[in-house]
Formats: structure tokens, sequence, C-alpha cells
């Protein structure tokens, strides 16, 4: 999975990819790793212990992705709910490397927690405090033990990952109370870090991809990436939907940009990055979700993403 140019623009960076088992996490490290960085990548489920997913994923699989793409893949188990193991991942980044560039927060692991258009006094209370521990807590968290081995040099980049961009979800209702609160809060962190770190020398964004073909949305499809489009019978609009590599090349694009200063607290998306700095995804398209569902799918106009992607 190389970048669509093929410049190393990225060696001799530093990242960690909080989050990285799967998904989103997974392709950012390995465009990461694509443009020459050195990607530690966390997660909770490694090899012989899944975690309560149950997925075969492993951050050690992640890893070696990365190694493969051209960078240096680090796997790191951590959960990142446990404040003493993040502070030991961020301890051994330090004596490693002595310098951390890119700090993605991709920690989320709620899909099996969220209970779709159901009322907080209908949701299940436990899965619903702990889907907004995962989603928030783990990223606080994270950015207190590693913002300040990133500040240490100038040019540092903080991707704070959601789902929604921050004018889509401030008119929409996101599935659940829980979803909601959960997704609005990581774009608000973003918000809030860019005026902390600004003025110290990095960048705060908050990032959401489109659609994305994950390992999990693929099995739920009961699809894999060869054939993915089979789940248009089913779900028309998925025509719009992209792969984990997408947003992951957003993110190494917004790592190699001498100005990215310019989007210091903004919500991004991958559909919109890809125009501002030329890249596609795996098959050579531009997805550009969030406008596809504000321009044909909220409205109820038939699926086509003719002039989206």
């Amino acid at each position: 999975m190389a970048v669509a140019d093929g410049t190393r623009t990225l060696e001799g960076k530093v990242a960690l990819v909080a989050g990285a088992t799967r998904g989103a996490g997974r392709g950012i490290a390995v465009q990461l790793g694509a443009r020459g960085a050195t990607v530690y990548v966390s997660g909770r489920s490694t090899t012989g212990r899944p975690s309560e997913y149950g997925r075969p994923e492993t951050i050690e699989e992640t890893a070696a992705l990365v190694t493969a793409a051209g960078g240096r893949g680090v796997a790191m188990v951590a959960d990142h709910l446990v404040p003493e193991q993040v502070e030991a991942l961020v301890a051994r980044i330090d004596a490693e490397q002595g310098r951390l560039d890119v700090l993605v927060n991709d920690v989320w692991g709620g899909e099996r927690l969220f209970e779709w258009d159901g009322t907080v006094w209908e949701h299940d209370l436990d899965n619903g405090l702990r889907l907004l521990r995962l989603a928030v807590e783990t990223h606080a968290v994270t950015s207190h033990f590693a913002l300040p081995l990133l500040l240490r040099r100038p040019g540092g980049l903080v991707v704070e990952m959601t789902d929604g961009t921050a004018e889509y979800n401030a008119t929409r209702y996101r599935v659940s109370f829980f979803y909601d609160i959960a997704k609005a809060a990581v774009l608000r962190m973003a918000f809030a870090l860019g005026h902390e770190v600004g003025p110290r020398g990095a960048t705060a964004v908050a990032l959401t991809p489109g659609w994305m073909r994950s390992e999990m949305m693929l099995d739920a499809f009961g699809v894999t990436e060869e054939n993915w489009r089979d789940a248009l019978a089913k779900v028309p609009h998925f025509a719009i939907s992209e792969t984990p590599s997408y947003v992951g090349r957003a993110v190494a694009a917004l790592a190699a940009d001498p100005e990215v200063a310019r989007w210091n607290g903004r919500s991004l998306s991958s559909g919109q990055l890809a125009r501002v700095y030329g890249f596609t995804d795996l098959d050579g398209s531009r997805p550009d979700a969030w406008r596809y569902m504000v321009e044909v799918q909220d409205p109820g106009l038939p699926a086509d993403p003719t002039g989206y992607r």
C-alpha cells in the first residue's frame, strides 16, 4: 500500500498511532510508513490475546504492514484507559527516539456498545458509559502523556480521529445519545488542543474518514475488499465508501505539509483534503462522502456517486 506519489517525505519522523489494530488506525499507520516514518502502533489486540472485540487483527500485524510499506513499524500493546500503560509507551518512544512528530488519537472500540436510535433511558447504561470512556477518556490520557514529547520540537501534529465533520454533526443526531456525545467531544478536543499546542509550535486537527470499508464493515456486509461492490445491492449508498488507506493518505499529507499550521483547530475530512493535496484512494478515485451525504443521501435521492468520487 504505497502512497500515491511514492515519495518518502516523512523520513526521520516518528509517529504514534494510538488505536492502530485495524480500521482507520491501521490505514493511517501504513500510509505514514509508506512515506518513510517510524510508526509506533498501539492497541489491545496482541498475538494470542484478542481484546473484547474478539477480532483476528493484531497490533503486531499492523506493525509488520508498516515495515512492509517502507517504514519501521513498532508494536506496543497498551490499554489507553490505563494511564500507567500509556506513560510507559511514551517513555519507550522517548528512550528510543527522543522525539515524537505525529500523534494520532484513533482509540475507539465502541462499535458493539452503542444501540441504533436507542434513547438515553433505553440504552444499556454500562455500555454507554464505557463507550464514552473508550472514545473520550483514552484520547485525553494519551494526549496528557504524549504531548510533552511532541512539543519538544516545533512542527508537531496531533490528529483527533472522529466520525463526521463539525459542520455536519452540529445539525444532525448521530445514531444515539452516547455515540453523538462521543463524536462531538472528539471534535471539540481538537479545537481545544489547537488553542493549547498552537502557541507552542504544533498543530491539532480533527479528521474524519467517509464511509470507510474497515475490516468490520466489510464483514458486516459479507463482502471483501475485492468484491465490496456486491454490497450495493443491499445498501446502494455504500457506493461512496472508501478504504482506510484514503484517510491514511490524508494524515500523511498533513504530516508532510510545512504549512500544516493553517489547519490548526479545524475539523477536516479525507475527501476535503484529497482535493487540497491531490492524493487518491487506492483505486484512483477521490470519494467526498460528507458532501455526498448532504447533497444525495440525506435528502433521500437515489444513490449515485457520479461527481462525488
